[in-house]
């Protein structure tokens, strides 16, 4: 889910309408309340954190450790010591965000998959308009996609096992570079995924037709089917 997409759009909504809820709060609890455009300010620069990297589940998350941004007020700070607890929540709640949208986060990844579930072609073809094959080698015969049989079959595709040893006395064991064989030699255009998935791909077709390989920047993903989807490649 590196890519941007509706639900973590919308999480970082939820999340930022967390925070301005919560300065809210505290704006109407002081009795001397600041300057609008300063509390802003404020919360803007304690939202810079010291952080560190931690991989969870293939994505590279920033865990805030030290509130750096509360720091760099306090130096500001320190010649209006009178000042500083006026602002002083406000630059405490900036740090408090970065928890706020990591917490977000973590939260949309489970509600992501189960609305954009991995296991399903059709969250990856989602829309069909024209679609063609591109020959990408030259053991490939040419042909066309057989639209409505793969439209019928998106929903029935099963994800499937991509590495076996069939392909790799294929693709590896032959003694001549010239024989060996392009597993899949044809690439998939004119469809789209699933609108708000944020999935950028490239599809590849099997060259009995019945196989598709999904690939994003992150991971491949194998589909396959009992049925072939190309025409006039016999």
């Amino acid at each position: 889910m590196g890519e941007m997409n509706l639900v973590t759009v919308l999480s970082e909504i939820l999340a930022w309408a967390v925070i301005a809820f919560l300065a809210y709060r505290i704006y109407k609890k002081q009795t001397e309340r600041p300057k609008r455009w300063k509390l802003v300010f404020i919360l803007f620069i304690g939202l810079f954190p010291f952080s560190v990297n931690w991989n969870f589940d293939s994505r590279l998350i920033r865990m805030p450790v030290l509130p750096l941004g509360v720091w760099i007020l306090l130096l500001i700070f320190r010649r209006k010591k009178e000042r500083w607890p006026l602002y002083r929540p406000y630059a405490w709640l900036g740090f408090l965000a970065n928890f706020i949208f990591l917490l977000s986060y973590l939260l949309s990844i489970p509600l992501y998959q189960s609305i954009y579930p991995q296991t399903k072609l059709s969250i990856y073809i989602a829309n069909l308009n024209n679609p063609r094959l591109i020959l990408l080698h030259p053991s490939a015969k040419k042909g066309t996609i057989d639209q409505d049989r793969l439209q019928k079959q998106l929903s029935l595709i099963k994800q499937g096992e991509f590495y076996n040893d069939e392909w790799y006395s294929e693709t590896y064991m032959g003694n001549d570079s010239n024989q060996i064989k392009e597993r899949f030699p044809y690439q998939l255009i004119g469809s789209t995924p699933k609108f708000g998935s944020g999935i950028t791909e490239v599809i590849y077709v099997e060259k009995d037709g019945k196989g598709i390989l999904i690939s994003t920047p992150d991971k491949q993903f194998y589909f396959h089917s009992n049925e072939s989807m190309l025409k006039g490649s016999e």
